[in-house]
């Protein structure tokens, strides 16, 4: 049987499918494709049966997905779980703010150096009109606010304040930048010498709220007692 062949000259499929796409939404997204931010349109689809290329019977609802509108792929909707590039800088530069307050807190803004190690990490992850003045002024008012608990170290409401910041930055860290983070966080807390007990708690709590495990934070909180 000869196959049957548009005007054009190429060979048309007696039967398939076609999906109708109609847009739900819009907005700006991370594109596993570029790899980059780019915007896009969340799509639902509905799948005809074709004969000779022509719609006929409904085949059911489809999607729905994300379409890139630069190179125009489409991804599950899961895709807009990865933050932008934007919106990812934001969330470690808060959550390298909220680690240098709470290990502040922990030991104090007594130490000249200690305060210059957090201005430094805070300014180096975004926050770049930081100052010594600043934190200290943060750590005071956290400190003289009664409906906070900072009797024991790294009191409940600073823990709190923690996982806020970290845990939605976590997944989308690798281990390593996990690490980093960590890492920072205790060199603050040495800047002035050894570890206090409460800095090591806070960092502890650091390391939970990054998913680091215990044997891990361990070695890190080793690790930054070691000249690099």
């Amino acid at each position: 049987m000869l196959p049957v062949r548009g005007r054009d000259g190429r060979a048309l499929r007696l039967l398939g499918t076609r999906t109708a796409w109609t847009p739900v939404g819009d907005g700006e997204f991370f594109c596993p494709g570029c790899g980059g931010d780019r915007n896009y349109q969340r799509l639902t689809g509905r799948r005809r049966l074709t004969l000779l290329g022509l719609p006929l019977l409904p085949r059911g609802d489809t999607g729905p997905v994300v379409e890139c509108a630069t190179c125009h792929r489409h991804f599950g909707t899961e895709a807009l779980d990865h933050p932008t590039t934007r919106r990812f800088s934001a969330m470690l530069r808060d959550g390298v703010h909220t680690v240098a307050l709470a290990v502040l807190t922990a030991g104090g803004t007594c130490s000249r150096t200690v305060l210059e190690t957090a201005v430094g990490a805070v300014r180096a992850a975004g926050f770049t009109d930081c100052t010594e003045d600043q934190l200290s002024a943060l750590v005071d008012a956290l400190a003289a606010d009664t409906g906070r608990v900072f009797e024991q170290p790294c009191g409940a409401s600073l823990t709190i304040e923690l996982h806020e910041a970290l845990d939605p930055l976590a997944p989308h860290l690798a281990p390593a930048g996990r690490e980093s983070l960590f890492l920072q966080a205790a060199r603050i807390a040495l800047a002035d010498g050894p570890y206090t007990p409460a800095e090591r708690d806070a960092l502890t709590t650091i390391g939970a709220a990054l998913t680091i495990c215990a044997t891990d934070v361990t070695r890190l909180l080793a690790a930054a007692r070691t000249p690099s």
